[in-house]
């Protein structure tokens, strides 16, 4: 079965509501930010002892360090300083997690980092390697069919290509830029649709109405969707997921 995702540990407000907790009964892993975008040392505790709790498998998310902008936006960085600050946010959920007798799964680079590495191969090839000197045995979440898989398989690194239940697609098998206003799928049947599509078929409908080949191994809903926990409760539904 397609291993379901959560972007988790970002948002104040819903780990009070009990959104994530939530939500947790309806992934199989989640990706908690580590300090850059959102989130600091007392969210991931409490998202590794969440998780635990469920039994859901914990990844690291990790950004620019732009919580101003909540990672949205390309850094002008040095190679030396985003090697350093990815490492940085990794150990740190991962030392965390260690103190809660778990460990890390999975690497999930997050927003522009995420969205950059999947065309640029130079920035892909940074966070391999960075990833590589923590734990050469982790997998890395990327961009199903991107540049991005092709440059970390290269490498010798496991690679598990992400698809998107709640995003809308460009023809080219890219992600549509939320500043469009149907970047966001927010209707749970359209989101479970496709995720049943992605899962079963191997396939998703663009915007434009042409049809995407998709090879996924794990499908991610947002947690800052407007009605994430709705959608998560119909995607669980349609897959049949008990």
């Amino acid at each position: 079965m397609i291993d379901i995702n959560c972007d988790m540990g970002e948002i104040d407000e819903l780990l009070d509501n009990g959104t994530y907790e939530a939500l947790m009964s309806c992934v199989t892993s989640i990706n908690v930010a580590c300090g850059a975008h959102a989130g600091d040392e007392r969210m991931m505790r409490t998202m590794v002892k969440l998780a635990k709790k469920k039994n859901v498998k914990i990844g690291a998310h990790p950004s620019y360090p732009d919580r101003e902008n909540f990672g949205r936006f390309d850094l002008d960085m040095s190679d030396e300083e985003l090697t350093s600050s990815i490492s940085d946010q990794i150990v740190c959920l991962a030392d965390i997690a260690a103190e809660h007798n778990c460990s890390i799964s999975h690497v999930k680079p997050h927003g522009a980092l995420y969205n950059s590495a999947a065309r640029n191969e130079k920035l892909a090839t940074l966070i391999g390697d960075v990833i590589k000197s923590i734990d050469p045995s982790l997998p890395i979440m990327c961009l199903a069919g991107s540049q991005m898989v092709k440059t970390l398989k290269s490498m010798g690194m496991k690679v598990l290509p992400e698809s998107f239940a709640d995003r809308t697609y460009e023809p080219d098998g890219s992600l549509r830029k939320r500043t469009y206003s149907d970047a966001l799928i927010v209707d749970p049947q359209v989101s479970s649709l496709q995720a049943y599509n992605i899962s079963n078929n191997n396939k998703i409908i663009a915007h434009d109405g042409s049809e995407i080949s998709i090879e996924s191994k794990t499908l991610c809903v947002h947690s800052d969707t407007p009605d994430a926990l709705v959608i998560a409760k119909a995607i669980k539904k349609k897959l049949n997921r008990s």
